[in-house]
């Protein structure tokens, strides 16, 4: 992963002559394996040209300054659909903050799961059961009265175990890790509770099934990738959740949880992308099997295979009768 610094161009620039000489190329994510192509308008046709290719061909170093930039493109396109020539790059490679924001419901939350975890540790060990609660019982739970007594309470508490001067200065760090908290909200509400959607949706189909072999098989497979997929996702949310948990540890580091917060949001950005155009889908699909439901059951299979499926199985399938060498790896990632 390319690490910003103070020399990182803020704008998508090249030099070489071929970039200069060839229109107005406009870089993006091939649609068949998400290579980062470079696209040129040939008449009334467009050719793709992938980076690394481009890069080989024309003899551009990776440590020149279009080397360089070509790694900033390729990375980018993580974070957005396309780039041209003098567009700004986003800000995930610039500075390592977003390019996108959550709303100030997803603030809240994430700041009164903080609060709420700091109450846990005031009460020495006492269980903490925020997992059993949904958004809006954790927002009421932090607005009780007698919860936010308890919470100024241990902000003066947290400030004598951290060595800090005074209750506001904890105020402040809850503020600053909330902060990065809130994308994570954000992505829970965007991502994994859609897929988690998906899910429960495919297994309301298939105990509902009247169709016939095929189409069960088909079925089968999508929900069964699902799950797998729905497991990968929340794991990183899990990841976040434990990391973040012992609140007092985590102010006492707050750099550290910092980076570790944004690897894990724009893992989960880009991984939302991915799935954007399934779920749209699947939005408009009916609750029970009918002719919209095998298109978006294909669409999704198709998305799901190459990710989830282990090689051997996945190549069987596209390439029947031969028997490929290798083990239980999985094909490509997000």
């Amino acid at each position: 992963m390319l690490r910003p610094s103070d020399q990182t161009p803020s704008h998508c620039r090249l030099e070489h002559a071929v970039f200069l000489q060839i229109g107005e190329p406009s870089f993006r994510r091939a649609e068949t394996d998400g290579t980062p192509v470079m696209v040129v308008q040939l008449g009334d046709r467009e050719a793709a040209l992938p980076l690394r290719s481009l890069q080989r061909e024309f003899a551009i170093e990776s440590d020149s300054p279009d080397g360089r930039m070509l790694g900033l493109i390729a990375a980018s396109l993580d974070f957005v659909t396309s780039l041209r020539l003098g567009d700004a790059l986003p800000a995930e490679v610039l500075t390592g903050e977003a390019s996108w924001e959550p709303t100030a419901q997803h603030l809240r939350l994430a700041k009164a799961k903080l609060q709420l975890q700091l109450v846990a540790w005031l009460r020495a060990g006492t269980p903490d059961d925020q997992s059993a609660l949904d958004a809006a019982a954790l927002l009421a739970a932090a607005e009780d009265p007698a919860m936010r007594h308890q919470v100024q309470e241990a902000f003066g508490k947290a400030a004598a175990s951290l060595g800090l001067a005074a209750a506001a200065a904890v105020v402040a760090l809850i503020e600053g890790l909330a902060q990065e908290l809130a994308y994570i909200e954000a992505l829970r509400e965007r991502l994994l509770q859609p897929v988690q959607g998906l899910v429960s949706r495919l297994t309301r189909i298939a105990h509902g099934w009247r169709g016939d072999a095929s189409q069960l098989e088909l079925l089968t497979q999508v929900r069964r990738l699902s799950v797998a997929a729905a497991r990968q996702i929340g794991h990183r949310f899990d990841e976040v959740d434990a990391q973040t948990g012992e609140v007092i540890a985590a102010l006492r580091n707050l750099d550290s949880q910092r980076a570790f917060i944004r690897t894990q949001r724009d893992w989960l950005y880009r991984t939302l992308r991915a799935w954007q155009p399934v779920l749209l889908e699947w939005d408009t699909a009916s609750f029970h099997f009918d002719e919209h439901t095998r298109p978006a059951l294909e669409r999704t299979y198709r998305f799901l295979a190459p990710r989830f499926m282990p090689v051997t199985e996945w190549l069987a399938v596209n390439r029947p009768g031969k028997r490929p060498d290798g083990g239980q790896k999985r094909g490509m990632v997000w």
